[in-house]
């Protein structure tokens, strides 16, 4: 082969190398409301492109497939025709000589079962599902459908207040979510065509940090309708319920049997990651609209049934407040401590003393992190989080792990624990686990099943049990609400088999998210307004910034830092540290603005989400 042979070569694979990143980067940034059957075929020819054409099932099978996926498309099938796509994509990959006719035959048997709504949409009603209200990726991935590009732009703009003011439209927490948020709506940001999704989060914690929730005023509330409504629990959930239902002109008043507001998000989350101050002014501007709050109230099967007696609607959000059990010998030792009950103190700001303390923290996910972390800033000698998958196989976010561990957490894998071992005085003495091996991928990830080697001792003084959380339902059960293990059954709508009651958040969802929660009762409120008759809607009349029309070049995206980590674990104060002037102005030129562009054309301007 001549050097220019070798050249040439070299810079096809490196074009072909670039081609498959880009066409990567596009399906990474596809957004959802596209047709399934439609992404299917466009899948199927790229893989039909690359296959040698030496057998059959590839060089004719694939090709069979693609215009049966076109009948469907052009409401030429009826279900005879997706019988018979089935029997061919199952030929081709039993059939197959290579990998690439075996994957396309595989991709196309489990979209006909994954996107079964889809297909049968197309050849029963001759309609998509595919839909283009929401086409937004940022916007329709957020739960609460935040106009994510609008306070982007505004933040960009420097109007930070109107930046809060957007954003409270459909979220009353932004502080909450500037600061702990999961930022789902950076998934599929299209900005990944060119290289790396906007950090929406940090934007939306440059605006809170700007023009703080307490400062900017809430909107004027609705005239009074005379209707009056419950909400028992303060949570994310509860308190966005109130809220919106506030505004809209229904008197409110929210029941908590705590000292304090907020839920979870004062009595699951360190100060450390979310400051008390600053849950307190979301809570303070959800207050100011009015909602009436009766603290130190346990609603109980009587209570309940008063209520109802009482108020028009109810709206129960009583989250998942309680702890979860190992079920494992000697879990009822002393210092053997759930999660929940040591998250719960540290929200009334009572925090242990671990001072020479060895501790075993029981979990992989964001509680789990919680713990070890706060086990650090309680001086604790040392902390190991005991998991029985792999790290990379955690539940918590990645960052989170990777704080934990520059603190000093140990991260101790493919261990399960199996029992307890106590001390004569009944204390916890030891946690026993069994080493792992991992195995075949069982619902996404790889399941761990026991390893040929002895069960090992890890010495300790506390452990730790974050394996998740527990609601209490029974007393609303007792009332008739149905409940289905431990959770309240209730319709998308949040409404209850119970005339005028509602239900939201983690007592519906299980565990969940902040956002997820906040949705939960967004939903609910305009569901309530339309069964008392009502129908609100919830503007904003803030004016945004026409994008501006500049080439948008790859760069680099801003991450936010946090503080040294000899510094920030032998306190609770705040760790992340927030982006500058400069950095949030540049992060925000990088937002494509697909409200106006690409996406957003084919509503001809900006989507109304209520």
């Amino acid at each position: 082969m001549s050097r220019l042979s070798v050249v040439e070569t070299g810079k096809m694979r490196a074009t072909g190398e670039e081609l498959r990143k880009q066409f990567a980067q596009r399906i990474a940034a596809n957004p959802p409301g596209v047709c399934a059957v439609e992404q299917q075929l466009a899948m199927l020819q790229v893989c039909h492109a690359q296959t040698c054409g030496k057998c059959v099932p590839c060089r004719i099978g694939l090709g069979q497939l693609e215009e049966l996926l076109e009948d469907v498309l052009e409401n030429r099938a009826d279900e005879d025709t997706l019988k018979l796509i089935r029997f061919t994509a199952e030929n081709i990959r039993n059939s197959a000589d290579c990998a690439i006719g075996f994957e396309a035959a595989n991709m196309v048997l489990k979209g006909l079962d994954g996107f079964e709504e889809d297909y049968l949409s197309h050849v029963k009603e001759h309609t998509c599902h595919g839909s283009f209200e929401q086409p937004i990726p940022c916007v329709t991935l957020c739960p609460a459908h935040v106009d994510v590009p609008g306070y982007i732009a505004l933040a960009g703009a420097g109007r930070y207040d109107d930046a809060v003011k957007l954003i409270r439209k459909d979220n009353p927490f932004p502080t909450a979510c500037a600061l702990i948020c999961e930022h789902p709506c950076e998934k599929r940001c299209r900005r990944k065509m060119i290289d790396d999704s906007v950090n929406i989060r940090a934007l939306k914690r440059y605006v809170v940090d700007n023009a703080s929730a307490d400062s900017v005023p809430t909107p004027e509330c609705g005239p009074s309708t005379g209707k009056r409504v419950a909400v028992i629990g303060s949570g994310p959930s509860g308190l966005t319920a109130a809220y919106f239902l506030q505004l809209m002109g229904h008197q409110c008043t929210v029941f908590e049997e705590k000292d304090k507001l907020g839920g979870m998000l004062r009595y699951g989350i360190p100060n450390y990651r979310f400051p008390r101050e600053r849950l307190q002014q979301d809570i303070d501007a959800i207050l100011s609209t009015g909602i009436e709050v009766k603290t130190n109230t346990v609603i109980g099967t009587e209570e309940m049934q008063q209520i109802r007696k009482e108020y028009d609607a109810v709206y129960v959000a009583i989250g998942a407040h309680t702890d979860k059990k190992l079920h494992l010998e000697g879990e009822d030792s002393e210092n053997v401590i759930s999660a929940v009950a040591m998250l719960r103190e540290i929200g009334d700001d009572h925090y242990p003393d671990y001072t020479g303390k060895n501790v075993i923290v029981v979990g992989g996910g964001n509680v789990a992190m919680d713990c070890a972390r706060t086990a650090i800033r309680c001086h604790a000698d040392s902390v190991k989080v005991v998991y029985r998958r792999r790290q990379e196989d955690m539940t918590a976010l990645p960052e989170e792990i990777e704080s934990a561990m520059a603190e000093g957490v140990e991260m101790v894998t493919l261990n399960a624990p199996v029992r307890i071992e106590a001390d004569e005085q009944g204390r916890a003495a030891a946690l026993w686990v069994q080493p792992q091996v991992i195995g075949k991928v069982k619902n996404g990830r790889p399941a761990p099943r026991n390893a040929s080697k002895p069960e090992e001792r890890m010495a300790c003084d506390i452990i730790l049990v974050a394996v998740g959380q527990d609601i209490v339902s029974e007393p609303f059960a007792k009332c008739g609400i149905p409940v289905n293990r431990g959770r309240i059954v209730a319709e998308s709508s949040g409404f209850v088999d119970v005339d005028g009651v509602f239900a939201g958040g983690e007592c519906v969802l299980g565990p969940a998210t902040v956002i997820r929660a906040i949705e939960g009762g967004k939903v609910a409120a305009a569901n309530i307004d339309e069964y008392l008759g009502y129908h609100h809607p919830v503007t904003c009349d803030v004016d945004i910034p026409e994008p501006i029309l500049n080439d948008k070049v790859a760069s680099g995206r801003v991450n936010l830092r946090e503080m040294e980590a000899c510094a920030r674990k032998t306190n609770f104060d705040g760790v992340e540290l927030p982006m500058s002037e400069e950095e949030a102005l540049r992060e925000a030129s990088r937002c494509l603005r697909c409200d106006r562009h690409g996406c957003g054309v084919l509503r001809g301007g900006r989507q109304e989400l209520w």
